[in-house]
């Protein structure tokens, strides 16, 4: 059997992982797809996939060589339209994971936008707030708002998204409105899972002040703090994308904005690659060219250390 008709059929089982998914993409039957990829496993005398009644899922050995062969492939489809002096157009599905937030009108906005502009591109988001594995699931892509990240990835930084502490006007009502960042000590906190600390150090008018909450909710999914918020049970540090109708109705309220102001950087993540596919290339460069996400970072100064360090070891590209 042909080789390389093995292994586009081996990354389609991969990234639908199902053999007859991959096999009706393809326009083959799903015998006849498995025989490719049985082939593909003997000629590499190592199992690439591991197959159940249920799921086909990636060995290791199949993770690291679908990473690998995803990137020959995207690049030689890309090398064969310049030969044959067709215009490279990004096309096929980009799979993309975001934080939960995400779901708003200007995340959809610029999403549309794209889909505009490159109409043969597909999107498949996941939104569901987990750490996804990118090579493991099959992700082309990661849109991540963190001070730190896992090494051995490639991560563009694209802006600032600024947050802010903010309360419901009855919590504040009820609980005290704070006049000072002394104020602040003790209120409670609705606190994001992935920031372990419940304590804030911030600049203030006269040096460094740590602030101590008393954590009452803790939840990695940022719109359950957001509607907690909203429902007078605590303080939480969400960011402005989120809440923006809800300042500008008064549902919520920033609390010392003046000296609380948090700046999270956005990251394009993907794996390391020595070529992105033109579906990956010109979603970063789209969403990082985007004005959306320069207003959103507009005004946004360093008032106020976030709960984490940023990471220093991280790897950054400005492809």
């Amino acid at each position: 059997m042909d080789a390389l008709a093995g292994i586009r059929v081996f990354c389609a089982v991969a990234e639908l992982r199902s053999f007859a998914a991959a096999a009706k993409r393809l326009g083959l039957s799903p015998a006849m797809a498995s025989k490719h990829v049985m082939q593909l496993e003997r000629r590499l005398s190592t199992r690439l996939l591991n197959r159940t009644s249920r799921r086909v899922g990636l060995t290791e050995a199949g993770a690291l060589y679908f990473e690998q062969t995803r990137q020959m492939l995207d690049s030689l489809d890309e090398v064969e339209a310049v030969v044959s002096k067709a215009t490279v157009i990004p096309h096929g599905t980009l799979k993309l994971s975001a934080p939960v937030w995400f779901a708003n009108p200007l995340f959809v906005g610029l999403l549309a936008d794209y889909r505009t502009r490159y109409p043969q591109v597909k999107l498949e988001i996941d939104l569901s707030g987990r750490l996804v594995n990118l090579i493991d699931e099959g992700f082309d892509l990661a849109l991540r708002v963190t001070p730190s990240l896992a090494e051995g990835l490639i991560a563009r930084p694209l802006a600032t998204m600024p947050m802010l502490l903010v309360a419901a006007p009855d919590y504040l009502a009820r609980a005290g409105r704070p006049r000072s960042l002394a104020d602040v000590n003790g209120h409670a906190l609705l606190k994001y899972a992935l920031y372990p600390a419940r304590t804030m150090n911030v600049e203030g008018p006269d040096g460094e002040e740590t602030i101590v909450f008393d954590e009452v909710l803790s939840s990695g999914n940022e719109t359950l703090l957001h509607l907690a918020a909203l429902a007078g049970m605590g303080m939480a540090v969400l960011p402005e994308w989120l809440i923006a109708e809800d300042l500008a109705r008064k549902r919520l309220e920033p609390v010392q904005p003046e000296w609380i102001r948090i700046e999270a950087p956005l990251f394009a993540v993907y794996p390391s690659r020595k070529y992105l596919s033109a579906k990956v290339r010109t979603f970063i460069d789209f969403v990082a060219a985007d004005p959306r996400l320069k207003q959103a970072s507009l005004g946004a100064k360093p008032a106020t250390t976030p709960p984490i360090s940023p990471a220093k070891r991280i790897r950054k590209k400005n492809a």
